[in-house]
C-alpha cells in the first residue's frame, strides 16, 4: 500500500516543525550550561580569594570609614588561575574584595566579586556611587554621573552595613532611579559599591565574615 504525495508533504512538515522546536532548545541549553559552568568556577574562585586575603590579612586600623577595597599585594594574585608572570591580562576569570570591619574588632566581613574578563582587559573593580533614598522603599537615586553604570541584575552592596541588594530594573524613563529585588535598610547610608561593566562581568558576589 502506498503513499500519496499529500501524506508524504504532510509529514515532511511535521517533521520540519518538530525539527525547528529542537533546534531552538540548543541555545537556550547551551545558555543555562554556560552559566552553570560560570557559577561553578566562580565558588572555586571565591574560595581562593578568602584564602588569600586570610592569607595575607588586612589592616583592621583602616576600615573605620566604612568598607574598602582589598589589595597591597600583587596583581597577579587577583587572577585565576594565579599566574606568577606578566601574562595576568590573559587570565579569563578575576577577583576584587571589599573589607568591612564589623562589632567585633577581630572580624572582618569580606565580600568578594567574581568576574569574567573581556579580552586582555585590566580586571573589573568595585567603585563606590553616591544614592540617596527614592519615593519607595525598593528604589534608590544614583547620581546622574554614575547612572549609567549600574543596570539590570547588578548586585549593589550598601557601604554603611555590607548588605546585598540585586538591581531589578533601571527604567529608561527615570535613568537615574534603580529598583531593588527588596528594601532599602541602610536609610542614613549615601554610599554603595558596584561593579561597572567596563573590562569584564560580574558572574557571582560571596561574602563571608573572616576572622583575624
Amino acid at each position: 500500500m502506498g503513499f500519496s504525495l499529500i501524506e508524504v508533504l504532510l509529514a515532511l512538515g511535521l517533521l520540519a516543525i518538530g525539527m525547528i522546536f529542537i533546534a531552538g532548545v540548543f541555545p537556550v541549553a547551551i545558555h543555562f550550561s554556560t552559566i552553570a559552568s560560570e557559577r561553578t568556577i566562580a565558588a572555586v574562585v571565591a574560595d581562593e580569594a578568602f584564602a588569600k586575603i586570610r592569607l595575607y590579612g588586612v589592616d583592621r586600623m583602616s576600615l573605620d570609614s566604612g568598607q574598602i577595597p582589598f589589595g597591597g599585594i600583587d596583581p597577579n594574585e587577583f587572577a585565576y588561575p594565579s599566574l606568577y608572570n606578566a601574562d595576568i591580562l590573559q587570565s579569563k576569570y578575576c577577583w576584587s574584595a571589599l573589607c568591612r570591619r564589623i562589632e567585633d574588632f577581630r572580624l572582618v566581613q569580606v565580600t568578594v566579586f567574581v568576574c569574567r574578563k573581556t579580552g586582555i582587559s585590566a580586571r573589573p573593580v568595585p567603585v563606590i556611587v553616591d544614592v540617596s533614598q527614592a519615593s519607595l522603599d525598593n528604589e534608590l537615586l544614583v547620581a546622574d554621573a554614575d547612572a549609567d553604570i549600574i543596570n539590570d541584575d547588578y548586585t549593589i552592596i550598601d557601604n554603611e552595613t555590607g548588605q546585598l541588594y540585586r538591581v531589578l530594573e533601571r527604567s529608561a524613563s527615570r535613568p537615574d532611579t534603580i529598583v531593588l529585588n527588596r528594601d532599602w535598610s541602610g536609610y542614613t547610608a549615601d554610599k554603595i559599591w558596584v561593579i561597572p561593566s567596563g573590562g569584564g562581568r560580574c558572574i557571582a558576589v560571596y561574602q563571608k565574615v573572616i576572622g583575624f
